[in-house]
């Protein structure tokens, strides 16, 4: 029997044991000796890609932004994200490069306010209104600016969701929900004035529809916002899926709404994503809601993963559906039978994916799906997170190849996909 590391979670153990090859044996006796550990690295050969073009890219263009912010060039930078929005610039990977932008202006200031409430700090701290303030006086001197506004708007929502954290009402301290409202209600004053350039501009768009989250608008239909933010940015599945989690009971939704936007979501980008729309509103929406899941329509949810495929053949988006497959929806499973049923059905085609369509190996992807894509999670280090991932990753797809490794062959992935041999 093997011992697989201890760090890999329970659902990723590999169904391995007993795949070692048979060693030689002669009539003199040996010793029995303790069986080697099984290691995913000593039959499986697959190119491991820590930063992708589009990584490498998206950093530059954070960094780009957060350089102009410390230099107070922020003429420079409204006019750098006024340029990429009106042009819809994308990285390969389909981020809008304004919200690359506008993240690394306003990154100083959200790291400072994580680490002062991991590390308990009052909520009267420098370290949580030093930061936020600056931006705001940032403002002041700018009247007018619609890019600069927005910066400021996101700087509060990224506060209340550091202040709030991502749980049931029912589990967040009064405290912390009064101080996430706060944050809420300000960034939707920021961004009051300008709602003539919304209508026609992704980014301010986006920004709008984040305001959700933390603020109960009387008589205001989530969905009819997030229409109109996936017509201006279609190819974006990030709105896709940001609808699907709004729409749940437990923000602003029903799942009969949930249902019904996502089959309209499909029929109007089918030019783009065919199917996908239907399952890119419900991906991150029946991995946190067992009712959600169970009621998905299973066939068209997998009819969806194939047609994203069709349309982002690229590794980022393999290794994305891959790990939701095998990692992140797999999370739930125990908590509702109903539930179980669909997600053994959905996690059943990280199979295809991975044999008939991966060729390396995103660690920092699988990572993410292990925490559920929690955009909140902490990462107290970079370089274990990735091999977290990488370690995830391998075993995955050491378990879809036990019957050739139980051979004693092994498995190497090439650009044509994977070879298996002695």
């Amino acid at each position: 029997m093997f011992h697989p590391p201890r760090f890999v979670s329970r659902h990723l153990l590999p169904r391995l044991a007993g795949v070692l090859p048979s060693r030689s044996t002669t009539d003199t006796p040996t010793p029995p000796s303790k069986p080697e550990p099984f290691r995913a690295e000593d039959w499986l050969s697959i190119p491991v890609t820590n930063r992708s073009a589009s990584e490498v890219f998206a950093r530059e263009l954070q960094s780009r932004g957060q350089f102009l912010a410390r230099q107070d060039r922020w003429d420079e930078l409204a006019a750098e994200m006024s340029a990429a929005d009106a042009d819809k610039q994308v990285t390969s990977n389909g981020t809008p490069v304004t919200d690359l932008l506008a993240y690394g202006a306003r990154s100083d200031v959200i790291q400072a306010v994580e680490h002062a409430l991991a590390e308990g700090a009052p909520a009267n701290s420098a370290s949580l209104i030093d930061g936020v303030s600056g931006l705001e006086e940032v403002l002041n001197e700018h009247p007018g600016d619609a890019m600069l506004a927005a910066v400021v708007a996101l700087t509060h929502v990224d506060m209340g969701w550091a202040w709030r954290g991502t749980g049931w009402d029912s589990i967040v301290p009064r405290l912390n929900r009064e101080r996430c409202a706060a944050h809420f209600d300000r960034a939707t004053d920021v961004l009051a004035p300008y709602a003539r350039e919304t209508r026609s501009s992704p980014f301010l768009m986006a920004a709008r529809c984040a305001l959700f989250a933390g603020r109960r608008i009387k008589n205001l239909r989530v969905a009819d916002e997030y229409e109109r933010l996936i017509d201006l940015a279609p190819n974006n599945h990030r709105h896709m899926r940001a609808m699907g989690t709004q729409l749940l009971p437990r923000w602003f939704g029903t799942y009969d709404e949930l249902e019904l936007e996502a089959r309209r979501t499909a029929s109007r980008t089918q030019g783009i994503w065919g199917a996908g729309g239907y399952a890119w509103v419900y991906f991150d929406a029946i991995a946190m809601d067992e009712e959600a899941c169970a009621r998905i329509d299973v066939e068209f949810f997998v009819d969806g993963l194939r047609d994203i495929i069709k349309a982002r053949p690229d590794q980022e988006m393999v290794n994305l559906l891959a790990a939701y497959c095998a990692v992140a929806l797999r999370n739930g499973m125990g908590l509702d039978e109903g539930a179980d049923f669909v997600r053994a059905q959905i996690c059943s085609n990280d199979r295809w994916l991975i044999r008939d369509h991966m060729t390396e190996i995103h660690p920092l992807i699988w990572a993410h799906a292990t925490d559920g894509f929690d955009n909140n999670a902490r990462i107290t280090s970079p370089s274990r997170f990735a091999a977290r991932g990488r370690a995830d990753a391998l075993h995955v797809i050491a378990d879809l190849f036990r019957d050739e490794i139980s051979r004693g062959l092994r498995v190497t992935f090439t650009p044509d996909g994977p070879r298996v041999e002695a």
